[in-house]
């Protein structure tokens, strides 16, 4: 058995503030520890529970925010940006036979602590199929087509109750109650560690590898908080504008959806200024 973790930052234990999760501010080098804390914890439950292996991949802005060592030394990360499938990369190797979305978040839109869709702002909401889609929901439509469910959920208690529309039969650990989207109440790692690690324990086995599922063709929608980012995301091929502050692209796979969005992603962000988003 062998189990992939998709590490985020801004659903880690104690994080409720944008400083919590920029790479280099005092506040995140305090609690980048404490997204180590439940990574680790995490991949001290799996192999508990019996996993022969564990792969963390990080998947927070830079992807170099954890401090391998300090986690366990059975596990191997996949640590750094640029990488083919992004938030779920190893999944692809086809030896990955259950996956974990630790420190997860709510998408943008919705309630949740620092609630987005892979930019911090500009992106107001995403949609697949009319569906709103959260990070959690994309990827785990990306894993689908290679055959391994979702086993494991963390973040706050919006993250989990979303995760229940995607991912149904995953334990899930809410280590933070909704505030508001720059606040939480949160509980101490000592105490998330024990919770994450035990839930972990029980989500090894839970679902079994499946055959790939193929569900497409996938309708994306994304809108912007304002109309110049619709134009400018309309440059990346096969993306046309629907609306005054809305694009939409049409994909036969998620693997080809979510690596346009990337690419719908990264010219969008390149087009907000200082000032005026």
């Amino acid at each position: 058995m062998k189990i992939l973790i998709s590490a985020d930052m801004e659903g880690a234990t104690g994080v409720t503030w944008p400083a919590d999760v920029i790479p280099g501010r005092p506040e995140w080098e305090r609690c980048r520890r404490m997204f180590t804390s439940d990574v680790d914890a995490a991949v001290r439950g799996f192999f508990d529970g019996g996993a022969g292996a564990v792969l963390v991949n990080e998947a927070h802005a830079s992807m170099r925010n954890l401090l391998l060592e300090e986690l366990d030394e059975r596990v191997e990360m996949i640590t750094g940006r640029h990488k083919g499938l992004g938030m779920v990369e190893g999944v692809q190797g086809g030896d990955v036979d259950e996956i974990a979305f630790v420190g997860y978040h709510a998408g943008a839109g919705e309630e949740g602590v620092l609630a987005h869709t892979y930019l911090a702002n500009s992106i107001t909401g995403v949609w697949v199929g009319g569906t709103r889609a959260s990070e959690g929901m994309l990827n785990s439509l990306v894993v689908a087509e290679y055959g391994v469910p979702v086993v494991l959920v963390t973040g706050d208690d919006r993250t989990c109750e979303d995760a229940k529309g995607y991912a149904p039969r995953a334990r899930s650990v809410a280590v933070k109650e909704y505030v508001s989207r720059y606040a939480a109440r949160c509980r101490t790692p000592g105490r998330t560690a024990k919770e994450i690690r035990a839930a972990a324990r029980e989500a090894v086995g839970l679902a079994k590898r499946y055959e790939p599922v193929h569900a497409g063709p996938f309708v994306v929608d994304v809108e912007f908080d304002a109309e110049h980012l619709a134009g400018a995301a309309t440059c990346v091929p096969g993306v046309g504008q629907s609306g005054e502050r809305r694009v939409s692209y049409t994909t036969s796979t998620m693997y080809e959806a979510i690596r346009c969005f990337k690419a719908v992603t990264t010219v969008v962000a390149a087009a907000v200024e200082e000032r005026y988003g």
